[in-house]
């Protein structure tokens, strides 16, 4: 009951029963319900300063026990709210500050009590973040800028802040020093910064002030100007250059402009001096060496965060003027979120320059120049800004355009940029404007052909991306072709694949062919020239292709002939084939004819071998291998000879280089013989003997020969010049193999006590005493005739020759006789021979250096009586005799 206290406590339950009691609440008094907030009324937002807003809203229907208000904002679009108070405010109106400058939000408010808060209100209309409309700040920086004796031309520098509209005009009053009131100059307000003030008195000085004037009013006129003397100018030199602004303020750099001097003096101005020093710094340095053309200068290599002053300096045909005014003090130092000038090509394929300044106000203004100057050609320009964003067109963008172009936005804190245009620049902008403007379909792939293994030919391209409605067609010779059995289309969408495949390619297929495509607005075209050896080159590749799909209908080869060396250095012919039987019959031919081989092939293995076993120059010849059977016939074809005989010949040297023995060395009775042993050698070979890494030529005193199994080097007659390191070398088409001996110290004079031994043994064998020719070993003779054994012989000096009869001595008479003509032509006579005659006799033929005998058997038959059967006689065989042997037995 209300107005009555209660308590409470709680007991748990399950289905074994009660729990204790919790403890006991607190006294609680029953009262009347209250209920959450209604939601605030209207919300209206309004401008502040640059980054805040006014808030205010209608107080709730119900605010029964009002703790306060949450305000939320998010930026237009977005619908991403954000907190702009966390703890809650008591009054309808709220400043809600930290947003950024030129963007636009909305606005909510929420009510909130001790139940909760209320829905939201309704949304506020969008505002654009800056500042309220005010009037505007004062001008300053009054100039002199000319004087005629009767009047003078000013010159000023616009407010600093706008008040946040445009600027309508100024106001300029004067007087003359020794006067208190001030009068009026203009009535109306005066647009330039610039203005000629009439009617003074010369010789006095005056003081100017200048208002500016907006919308809301007028503003403070500025401070008065310094005293200036109505006295007419006639110096030579120009007058001072004035209005200097700043922009594209950077942490190293700016730019600075300025207006032309009004008094140009004798002759016109030439050119500017800029001087600059730090803003306490007593001393001016100048920027530039050589006197500029252009009013305004980039000067860099500043000094980040320090602030500087600035001045001009015109400079005619007579001399340099007097400075301008000293500028306003500079930071250098990047504004933070400082943006540049980008370049870009808009859907239409315009190309244009932009540039967006989020800090603008109703007063700001975007100026656009090239080269500082501002662009006022409509011809070649067109300017368009929206809100915080502008962007300069260009008409028709050529070489022309090139330069520097810049923009800056009035009644900001000095927001500028530039931008330089390029030939580079101007060339990718060009680009990408014709690429929007005549849009391609990008391909992946250009029109390409390939060739089946059954000689088919198929003609194909791929596209980046092919659309449900893209079209195409195929074009042979200015002559459209149709999907059909000769020439098969078709078009893959979703890989973007075009293709068109033709069975049979025949000669009459030689031209020009071409893929059109169209999707949408975009099109692309991509043609093949197949014509001359293009077309000779795929028709012999397709024709090939096709016949050796039907070759391999029937045995085949899966590899021709080619060739190896094996380690035993034999050339091998090698095949593989392939879809044999039982009947199929392979045979091995050189030139023609048929190969004998030891043993058949074995075609279920698939590898037919032919081993040469020396390879020599009578291998040259035609080598084909068939195969054949009752589906077809093939052959392949090696010609051995040439190249491909070189070239086995260098392989067949890398086996035998890399098998070669060590050298060796052979005492001949000609000299010293260095000789290697290897698998096989042949003079084709590419060797090369080496004396102390010179090079040796086959001569009469260095002869270089070899044999199947060996390769030597004779050194005839060998001498002391021919000691020492010896290198024989076969080179394989890329290595070298290397056999090295030093013939030196020992091993020389070995081999040469050797050499000469050998020597002196063929000069005694070559000079001893010999039978030559013309004596039998048989000799059967009738009793009563007469027996004559004639022969040559030889010997240097002459030999002795000597004969005996069964290994005695014959002493010569009548009947024996032994005749010996020009120690060379010997002749033994028996005349009337007896049986008493029969017997061995022997011839020696020797002198010093040794000699050899003869034997003859001599048999003698009485007359009447058979003819002894003897075998037939043999000339007979000499016994070499030693030089120190005399003994008539031995």
């Amino acid at each position: 009951m209300e107005g009555k206290s209660y308590v409470f406590r709680v007991l748990s339950a399950n289905r074994h029963g009660l729990s204790e009691p919790s403890e006991i609440t607190s006294p609680i008094q029953a009262q009347d319900v209250t209920v959450v907030p209604s939601a605030p009324g209207r919300v209206l937002a309004s401008r502040n300063t640059k980054t805040s807003v006014v808030v205010q809203w209608d107080r709730p229907k119900h605010e029964e026990d009002l703790l306060g208000y949450y305000v939320d904002c998010c930026v237009a679009g977005t619908n991403a709210w954000e907190p702009c108070n966390h703890k809650p405010i008591g009054y309808n109106r709220f400043v809600v500050h930290g947003l950024t400058t030129g963007e636009q939000y909305i606005f909510r408010v929420k009510a909130v009590n001790a139940v909760g808060m209320s829905e939201n209100s309704q949304e506020s209309d969008v505002i654009k973040v800056q500042a309220a409309l005010t009037v505007p700040s004062h001008p300053y920086g009054i100039t002199l800028l000319n004087c005629d004796g009767h009047s003078m031309t000013l010159g000023w520098k616009v407010p600093k802040f706008s008040g946040g509209s445009p600027i309508l005009g100024y106001y300029v009053d004067k007087r003359e020093v020794h006067h208190q009131n001030w009068h009026e100059v203009n009535s109306s307000p005066s647009k330039p910064t610039i203005l000629t003030v009439d009617g003074l008195t010369q010789g006095s000085l005056y003081e100017f002030k200048i208002a500016a004037v907006n919308l809301a009013g007028i503003g403070e006129p500025s401070d008065p100007s310094e005293h200036f003397k109505c006295e007419a100018w006639t110096m030579p030199e120009p007058g001072p250059a004035y209005d200097l602004t700043f922009c594209e303020v950077r942490d190293t750099s700016l730019v600075m402009l300025w207006k032309a001097p009004v008094y140009s003096g004798s002759s016109p101005v030439s050119g500017y001096f800029v001087d600059f020093k730090e803003e306490d710094a007593g001393e001016w340095m100048t920027v530039n060496q050589t006197a500029t053309a252009n009013r305004y200068l980039k000067v860099c290599d500043l000094q980040q965060g320090k602030t500087y002053v600035f001045r001009v300096r015109a400079v005619n045909a007579n001399g340099v003027g007097r400075p301008s005014d000293m500028s306003e003090p500079v930071l250098v130092e990047a504004r933070p979120g400082t943006k540049e000038i980008s370049a870009g090509v808009d859907e239409e394929g315009n190309i244009y320059l932009a540039f967006d300044c989020q800090e603008m106000t109703d007063a700001s203004q975007f100026t656009w120049c090239k080269s500082y100057e501002e662009i006022a050609d409509d011809k070649r320009f067109k300017i368009e800004t929206v809100g915080d964003h502008s962007k300069l067109y260009f008409k028709n963008l050529d070489k022309e355009d090139l330069g520097t172009y810049s923009v800056s936005v009035s009644d900001t804190d000095g927001v500028s940029s530039s931008f330089v245009l390029d030939p580079e620049e101007l060339e990718r902008l060009m680009a990408l404007s014709s690429e929007i403007k005549n849009p391609t379909i990008p391909l992946k792939s250009e029109l390409a052909y390939e060739i089946f293994d059954k000689g088919q030919v198929r003609f194909w391209l791929q596209a980046e991306h092919l659309s449900p409605d893209a079209n195409y067609r195929f074009i042979i010779n200015d002559r459209e072709v149709s999907d059909s059995e000769a020439h098969r289309i078709k078009c893959d969408k979703a890989t973007g694949i075009i293709e068109m495949v033709m069975d049979r390619f025949t000669i009459d297929n030689e031209g020009t062919y071409t893929v059109q495509i169209h999707d949408g607005k975009a099109k692309s075209q991509s043609s093949l020239v197949l014509i001359g050896d293009a077309f000779r080159t795929v028709l012999e590749e397709a024709e090939f292709q096709r016949k050796e799909f039907l070759r391999k209908q029937g045995p085949h080869f899966a590899e021709h002939l080619h060739w190896d060396v094996t380690e035993e250095c034999e050339v091998r012919l090698v095949c593989k084939v392939a879809n044999t039987k039982k009947e199929t019959i392979f045979k091995w031919l050189k030139d023609d004819v048929l190969c004998e081989t030891e043993k058949m092939p074995d075609l279920e293995r698939g590898i037919c071998e032919l081993l040469i076993p020396k390879l020599s120059k009578k291998d040259h010849g035609e080598y084909k291998a068939t195969l054949k059977d009752e589906r077809g016939q093939d052959a392949s074809i090696l010609e051995i000879a040439g190249k491909v005989y070189d070239d086995m010949i260098l392989a067949m040297s890398r086996v035998c280089g890399a098998s070669a023995s060590p050298l060796k060395i052979l005492c001949t009775p000609e000299g010293i013989r260095l000789q290697c042993s290897m698998k096989y050698f042949m003079e084709e070979m590419k060797v090369n003997w080496c004396h102390k890494d010179a090079k040796i030529s086959s001569s009469e005193h260095l002869r270089i020969g070899g044999t199947e199994d060996m390769a030597w080097l004779q050194i005839c007659e060998p001498t002391e010049k021919d000691k020492g390191k010896y290198t024989f070398q076969i080179f394989d088409g890329k290595d070298n193999h290397q056999r090295s001996l030093d013939l030196s110290g020992q091993a020389f004079d070995e081999a040469f006590a050797e050499f000469q031994q050998l020597k002196a043994a063929a000069f005694a064998e070559k000079n001893r005493g010999r039978v030559i020719g013309g004596l039998p070993d048989v000799v059967t003779i009738m009793e009563g005739k007469t027996l004559n054994l004639t022969c040559t012989v030889f010997g240097n000096p002459d030999p002795e020759v000597v004969w005996f009869k069964n290994d005695q001595d014959i002493e010569l008479s009548e009947h024996f006789s032994v005749k010996v003509e020009q120690a060379k032509y010997v002749s033994m006579t028996i005349k009337g021979v007896t049986s008493e005659d029969s017997g061995k006799y022997s011839m020696n033929v020797k002198n010093k250096y040794g000699g050899e005998k003869i034997d003859v058997t001599v048999s003698v038959y009485k007359h009447g009586e058979k003819i002894p059967d003897m075998a037939p006689p043999q000339q007979a065989k000499p016994k070499l005799i030693p030089a120190s042997a005399s003994a008539p037995g031995q």
